[in-house]
């Protein structure tokens, strides 16, 4: 009978043994929480990286809206890997990169810049017809004059009169916070969560050509303040408004 007991016994704590793998709690062989840096999934690295400026399709939040196919169109792979591992000087896009200050590897940033071109097709367009995202020609402020009240001063106000219907863009603390670049991006990509065309049908008569556009964003670059914000052009008129003077 005894002995009967000890394989009664030894057949019980086999069971028992057998069983400890699955007991609640116990941690597998994979870490319980990835490391940061071990993240690959596109739509995960955009998500917590990206979307709490760009929004989680890529449009319609404060950022330029880079899920638009006319925005894909626009910028090629490396122009997106660069602005991702380095951000944009002056403007409130943030390096991405170790070097850069951020948190993310090469290699997250290769499989995030991919999955958004994956996910986000370009627009359907001819090869060479998208204006080039970049131009360092220098543009002409005073024809731009003319291209801002044909194409733009319906919507944001004529140079000098009342702000119009969809804001000024023309305001010193607007311009203030805009790099160059997100201009002629904004006027080539267009902001259709704001209803503003881009520049293929801004002018109900034609296309913007290049020229035009680069001409455009002279004009709106002119009306940069020194003293952004302030009703006052030079500094003795400030000093008459500090001191009580009706500017």
């Amino acid at each position: 009978m005894k002995r009967a007991f000890n394989i009664a016994a030894l057949a019980m704590f086999s069971v028992l043994a057998s069983g400890c793998d699955s007991l609640p709690g116990k941690p597998g062989p994979e870490p319980l929480v990835p490391r940061p840096d071990s993240i690959l999934d596109a739509a995960t690295l955009y998500k917590e990286n990206c979307a709490g400026c760009h929004g989680q399709t890529g449009r319609g939040a404060v950022a330029p809206p880079i899920g638009l196919p006319e925005y894909q169109a626009l910028v090629d792979e490396a122009t997106q890997l660069n602005i991702v591992t380095n951000g944009v000087p002056h403007t409130a896009m943030p390096g991405f990169s170790h070097k850069a200050g951020g948190f993310l590897t090469d290699q997250q940033i290769e499989a995030l810049v991919k999955g958004m071109r994956a996910t986000w097709p370009k627009q359907n367009v001819a090869a060479g017809q998208t204006p080039p995202y970049t131009d360092s020609t220098s543009g002409d402020s005073s024809a731009g004059a003319g291209v801002y009240e044909a194409s733009c001063s319906n919507c944001h106000g004529k140079a000098g009169g009342p702000t119009g219907p969809s804001g000024s863009v023309l305001n010193t603390s607007y311009l203030a916070l805009v790099s160059p670049q997100a201009l002629r991006t904004a006027v080539i990509v267009g902001r259709p969560d704001l209803n503003m065309p881009g520049w293929r049908t801004v002018n109900a008569s034609h296309a913007l050509s290049e020229k035009e556009i680069r001409d455009v964003v002279a004009f709106l670059l002119s009306h940069r303040s020194a003293t952004p914000g302030q009703p006052y052009s030079t500094k003795s008129a400030a000093a008459a408004g500090n001191n009580g003077a009706t500017p």
